[in-house]
């Protein structure tokens, strides 16, 4: 399902009275085990227990475009008081906050292996499950906090202070996505200070055995690619060699398809010993679209089960999680305003559920029925190849 169908689906689903086919698909003993796990679970009787604020931040997600307030009332979130049909307003944020972040993360990550993990194994690729990682940033409300704490981006303007800072807090967000559904495995959301190689090899233990995860050319770096295979089992990647990457060719398995080594280095294995001085990868060459001659690296070496032609179809695919990125900002996050509704930093780990639940689990109903894998974006796509 293309993103853009599932966008649709997100705006035309967002009436209370279809709320339950949506509760349905998410086991409540899921919920009671998320806030046991966590120790979020309530003790005392309230009006807005903690099992209800879970469904109220799933419910901000789908209903974006409501009040909180109203979404508790629409999806009779609250529980009945005596003389009392309605919550008083300043009591909402206040179970928020009581709830935490924990059960939302660890809610996510249960879904996650449910939905986004066999979505995947339904669209297999020569026996390997297909995900993508990639990065993208959205802005958050401007204030002192969030500026001290997500920071933003600064421009080469020497002088005013003010000018150097992006016009919006940043925060940045890397997610492991099945590839052919766009189902959300797992994402890490932080500072924009912070690059996206620290949240991307945050991911790395989220990746499942037997996959192939094609990554985008600002990953290739050691640290992230050799632990990737070599921590997992049967886990391997795919990515866009830069301009300036260095090997020497040892092997040829036919035109435009060596074994090559390359050289790790001093730095990177200073920090992380663990690192070999020299890594072993295939080199795959083509041309796009244009005629511009370029590799791609990845560590299936065995060219009679993986042949070369199609690596360059399946890198291809990945720019369906670039588009996915840019239609999440400007459509999901209320039409080019990709403005993250967070205004601390417990408030936005919350909220990170929110983000990315609504398309993950609606990819996940129409990638459950059983149809071929997903073709590549679009001519556009390839040409950016």
């Amino acid at each position: 399902m293309q993103l853009e169908k599932s966008l649709a689906a997100v705006a035309s689903f967002a009436r209370p009275e279809k709320f339950e086919d949506f509760r349905r698909h998410i086991d409540p003993e899921w919920i009671e085990e998320a806030l046991a796990v966590t120790g979020t679970a309530s003790l005392r009787r309230r009006r807005l227990p903690a099992e209800q604020v879970i469904w109220l931040v799933l419910g901000m997600g789908l209903f974006r475009n409501r009040p909180i307030t109203e979404v508790v009332a629409k999806l009779d979130l609250a529980l009945p008081k005596a003389g009392s049909t309605t919550v008083v307003p300043s009591a909402i944020p206040q179970a928020r906050e009581r709830l935490g972040e924990e059960p939302m993360e660890w809610l996510f990550s249960r879904c996650a292996k449910k939905w986004a993990h066999e979505s995947a194994d339904l669209h297999r690729w020569r026996g390997l499950a297909l995900y993508s990682v990639d990065g993208s940033k959205l802005r958050v409300p401007d204030s002192l906090e969030n500026r001290a704490h997500f920071g933003g981006h600064h421009n080469a303007t020497e002088g005013d202070p003010q000018r150097n800072e992006s016009g919006y807090p940043l925060l940045r967000v890397v997610a492991l996505m099945a590839l052919r559904s766009h189902l959300i495995a797992a994402a890490q959301f932080g500072p924009y200070r912070h690059p996206e190689t620290k949240y991307a090899k945050q991911l790395m233990g989220s990746i499942p055995e037997n996959s192939l995860t094609i990554l985008d050319r600002l990953y290739m770096d050691a640290s992230i690619l050799v632990p990737l295979a070599r921590d997992g089992k049967n886990r391997h990647w795919l990515i866009r060699a830069k301009s300036n990457t260095k090997w020497i060719a040892f092997k040829n398995f036919g035109p435009g398809d060596d074994l090559v080594e390359m050289s790790v280095t001093e730095h990177a294995r200073k920090i992380d010993p663990t690192l070999p001085k020299y890594w072993v990868v295939r080199a795959i060459r083509y041309r796009s679209p244009k005629g511009t001659p370029r590799w791609l690296l990845t560590s299936l070496t065995d060219v009679e089960r993986y042949p070369a032609a199609e690596f360059v179809q399946l890198y291809r695919e990945r720019w369906e999680i670039e588009q996915g990125y840019d239609e999440v900002k400007t459509e999901l996050l209320e039409g080019g305003g990709d403005c993250f509704a967070a205004r601390a930093r417990p408030a936005f780990s919350r909220n990170s559920g929110a983000f990315c639940w609504p398309t993950t689990w609606f990819d996940w109903k129409w990638s459950a029925s059983p149809r071929k894998p997903k073709s590549s974006r679009s001519e556009s796509a390839s040409s950016m190849l």
